[in-house]
């Protein structure tokens, strides 16, 4: 009777909530019993266990009781039981990335990998020894950098475009050991790659606070590496990064063209992998797209998991402002995020963003929000958003304005005549584009991000000094704005 209640109580969730986040969340739930107007479900994972309990629990109960008014509460629990009945193994892989990976990847690993994502069995750890785990990740949060709070699987919204790369992240997350290593997550700038990163640092260390995991950026990496060069102190450096549980590096597209930090990490790598330890990296680029990165260690960060987070779709961008806005506690008209998933498409930084201006504005004036109150706090915003500028149109401009070959932006010529259109070129990337310093500096043959901020300063400097010359770059800044 339970079984045949439930799987009517399941037909109506996935009618509220669609196919996508009924396989996402749903779907893996097992009924257990029922009893003294109770129903007990389970889940396989304290994750799944926490989000559906968050975000469905009093729906279901509302339609279980519709069903059977003899039930009045729903207890939903991890599936222990199952999954010690099972001998421990190794996570089942995840499929490749790719167009025939499945659509349900989320529901297929929280099905599947149930045995294998439960917590192994942990020594019951003493005070001294939670209070050493506790300092031990403190210290690697000194080495590396600070996780930030608000990134968790639960405060992720899933949808089309990223639901691979998070399936893939929640089983780093979940397993102790998967059978791929490394995970490298790529996409472009803020589609969520940040955000996946720190909820997996975040849950390993809920989950196994004597795991250590270290997460920092590429250019932190180099960094501490160039430091204990100068300092006559590697080996301290190596012991360091190669005796974690866990290495996260964030945003390795910065390392290009930096060979003393790449054989560096290739070691620390070859190190890790040997070890049974896990490694997880992100990029703007898929492993054999890098430009700059040396043959042998792309080869090695694409041996494991590559998966990719897509540009975001209209419905993944309401369910973000719905759920930024419920995190937030503001109440925003349904009018008004429709218009913002519309209108901001580029990245998931720049809708959220948005968002907090229309909210403060709001605040601040003490204004309700409206469409109205929106397209004017937004004005700015919403016409950049109407054209992207790329980095080729101003090569491509510039070149024809100063009347040299579209091949010199990228050459490595010196000379002035040269010099001087690929500066103001530079200048105009760094002042009209969303591209940070080194994805200039790459896009003008590979050069360093100290390039582009000497270019920068130097237009800067010539437009106060010459009258002509800043005539010349507005004049290019208006054409390029259209």
């Amino acid at each position: 009777m339970a079984k045949s209640e439930w799987d009517r109580v399941k037909t109506r969730l996935r009618d509220e909530v669609g196919d996508s986040a009924y396989r996402s969340w749903l779907r893996p739930i097992t009924v257990h019993g029922v009893s003294d107007g109770a129903v007990r479900l389970a889940l396989p994972t304290r994750f799944l266990r926490d989000w559906v309990s968050t975000h469905y629990g009093e729906r279901i109960r509302t339609l279980w009781g519709a069903e059977n008014p003899a039930i009045r509460n729903v207890e939903i629990v991890v599936e222990t039981a199952r999954a010690a009945a099972v001998p421990s193994q190794p996570a089942a892989p995840v499929p490749e990335a790719g167009p025939e990976a499945p659509s349900e990847a989320p529901a297929l690993v929280a099905q599947t990998a149930a045995p294998a994502s439960q917590p192994a069995p942990v020594p019951m750890q003493t005070a001294a020894q939670m209070a050493e785990s506790g300092a031990a990740n403190a210290e690697l949060d000194e080495l590396g950098a600070l996780l930030d709070p608000r990134f968790t699987f639960k405060n992720f919204v899933v949808g089309k475009p990223n639901e691979f790369a998070w399936a893939a992240a929640r089983r780093v997350a979940e397993a102790d050991s998967v059978s791929f290593n490394p995970l490298f997550l790529y996409g472009g700038v803020g589609l969520g790659k940040t955000h996946l990163m720190h909820a997996i640092a975040h849950h390993i260390r809920e989950r196994n606070p004597h795991r250590s995991v270290l997460y920092l950026s590429a250019e932190k990496f180099m960094y501490r590496f160039i430091r204990a060069l100068r300092h006559q102190d590697t080996m301290s450096f190596k012991e360091q990064f190669r005796s974690v549980d866990v290495l996260m590096i964030d945003d390795v597209q910065f390392i290009a063209g930096k060979d003393a930090t790449q054989e560096e990490f290739f070691h620390t790598f070859n190190a890790l992998v040997d070890q049974g330890r896990q490694i997880v990296i992100s990029a703007d680029k898929s492993p054999s797209d890098l430009e700059g990165i040396e043959e042998r260690l792309r080869s090695r960060m694409a041996c494991g998991l590559v998966a990719d987070i897509h540009a975001t779709t209209y419905e993944l961008r309401l369910g973000i402002l719905q759920s930024k806005s419920e995190q937030m506690g503001v109440l925003v008209p349904q009018k008004v995020m429709e218009f913002l998933a519309h209108k901001i498409c580029s990245n998931v930084r720049e809708l959220e963003g948005a968002l907090n201006r229309v909210v403060a504005h709001a605040q601040l004036v003490g204004r309700a929000i409206t469409l109205e109150s929106t397209q004017e706090v937004l004005h700015d915003l919403l016409r950049a958003s109407d054209r992207r500028i790329t980095i080729e149109e101003i090569q491509k401009k510039v070149a024809e304005h100063f009347n040299i070959k579209l091949a010199e932006m990228s050459s490595a010529r010196r000379s002035r005549q040269v010099a001087r259109p690929r500066q103001v070129a530079m200048y105009l990337a760094k002042q009209l584009t969303s591209r940070s310093l080194p994805e200039i500096g790459r896009k003008f043959g590979g050069r360093d991000h100290t390039t582009v901020m000497h270019a920068v300063k130097k237009v800067e400097e010539l437009k106060e000094s010459d009258h002509g010359f800043a005539e010349d770059v507005e004049l290019l800044r208006r054409m390029l704005q259209g």
